[in-house]
């Protein structure tokens, strides 16, 4: 949905963001990480706020924002010292049901997920043969009755323990020489599943160097009805592209977030931290790592404003969220080494948070895409540059 929203709205999203942050502090943070527990109380006051359905039309309950509001939300929630991971997954795999999803499909979730009642957190489509060439994947979807039967396997299925409901693609056509055929978008509904054939769902949880909740998870005749396919059978594909950029974006506001995290604790630290009987922060050797990484972080941050505007806009916005993305992730980890290296030997001590931090920012430069990646789509589809083969 277009973005309207003038300055003065914008930092009444950041300061909402901010207030249910305030309540979660790095005490909080670091448990869930030790235990690697799902910070489902932080999740809670966030749905309550109405901040997690950002995307949701306000005439199904919403507030009706763009990306550049929900971008907002997030980074402020990584800006706050939290890990917005627990809960990104609602705001952009909505870009598929909200643009895909037939009304009927609407109707009967937008308003309960709006109210807090229905959690859509589960996004099912990486596979261990395929990774980052998702028209390769080999979970099938067989059409059986008045439904599908879907078997395959699955990795990197995060909260789905946590989920009501778990988009998933799968394949309804043996693979064509058209790689992006063939593929279909589901949204299932895990209660029905939990309920009538639990046997049917195998989740194995999966430990990270991060709280992450993610799962390999194997899907044996899992029986799904006709009416779970979203939009067209076979175009699954085309409608997880429409939620990349957003994914994008959102994921690029997190690091910048991060970013900011960073340079801002690094300079409070060297601004007080004193040996020799002076700030370390009066060393340039300090400032200038600092600065240097704050600098970055801004020139990503601008970026993924532009990338907000043109997808808001309903522009084509590709290269803007890739190369945003690409851009914070980079600047989020300058900012984590230059705070750890402000930090010295307490940096890699658990109460200051930094190398929680460390470890979660770490993620963005490997997924949901790898940068490299980014790198050549930069090269052959922007620049023009012939491809490798």
């Amino acid at each position: 949905m277009p973005s309207h929203t003038t300055p003065i709205e914008l930092d009444a999203v950041r300061s909402a963001t901010r207030e249910v942050c305030s309540r979660f502090g790095g005490e909080y943070w670091r448990e869930t990480d030790l235990h690697r527990r799902y910070p489902q109380e932080f999740v809670d006051e966030l749905t309550r706020s109405g901040l997690l359905a950002a995307l949701i039309p306000v005439e199904y309950g919403g507030l009706g924002y763009g990306v550049l509001e929900a971008s907002v939300i997030l980074e402020e929630i990584n800006r706050s010292g939290g890990h917005s991971a627990a809960c990104h997954a609602q705001m952009y795999t909505m870009a598929a049901l909200l643009k895909h999803g037939s009304e009927e499909q609407k109707q009967r979730y937008l308003s309960e997920i709006a109210a807090g009642y229905l959690r859509l957190q589960a996004f099912s489509i990486t596979e261990d043969g395929a990774g980052s060439d998702t028209t390769s994947i080999t979970t099938s979807a067989i059409a059986d009755g008045d439904g599908y039967l879907i078997n395959g396997h699955k990795n990197w299925t995060s909260r789905i323990e946590q989920s009501d409901l778990l988009l998933l693609l799968a394949r309804t056509t043996e693979k064509s020489e058209v790689r992006a055929e063939g593929l279909t978008l589901f949204l299932v509904d895990l209660r029905e599943v939990r309920a009538s054939q639990p046997r049917s769902l195998e989740v194995e949880p999966v430990r990270t160097m991060f709280n992450y909740a993610t799962n390999q998870v194997t899907y044996r005749d899992m029986r799904v009805p006709a009416s779970a396919v979203i939009g067209d059978v076979g175009n699954g594909f085309r409608y997880v592209i429409d939620g990349w950029n957003a994914e994008r974006v959102l994921l690029a506001a997190e690091a910048i977030g991060d970013g900011y995290w960073f340079t801002e604790r690094a300079s409070d630290y060297a601004r007080n931290r004193r040996v020799f009987n002076r700030a370390i922060g009066e060393n340039q050797g300090v400032q200038f790592p600092i600065a240097d990484a704050y600098m970055k972080v801004r020139a990503a941050d601008l970026m993924r404003y532009e990338a907000a505007r043109l997808f808001d806009a309903g522009l084509p916005c590709g290269p803007e969220a890739n190369m945003a993305k690409l851009l914070a992730s980079e600047a989020s980890w300058d900012a984590a080494n230059s705070c750890l290296n402000t930090f010295g030997g307490y940096g890699f001590v658990d109460v200051y948070d930094v190398e929680r931090k460390f470890r979660e920012t770490r993620l963005y430069q490997v997924a949901p895409i790898n940068n490299n990646l980014i790198k050549s789509f930069v090269a052959t589809k922007v620049l023009g540059l012939p491809r490798s083969y």
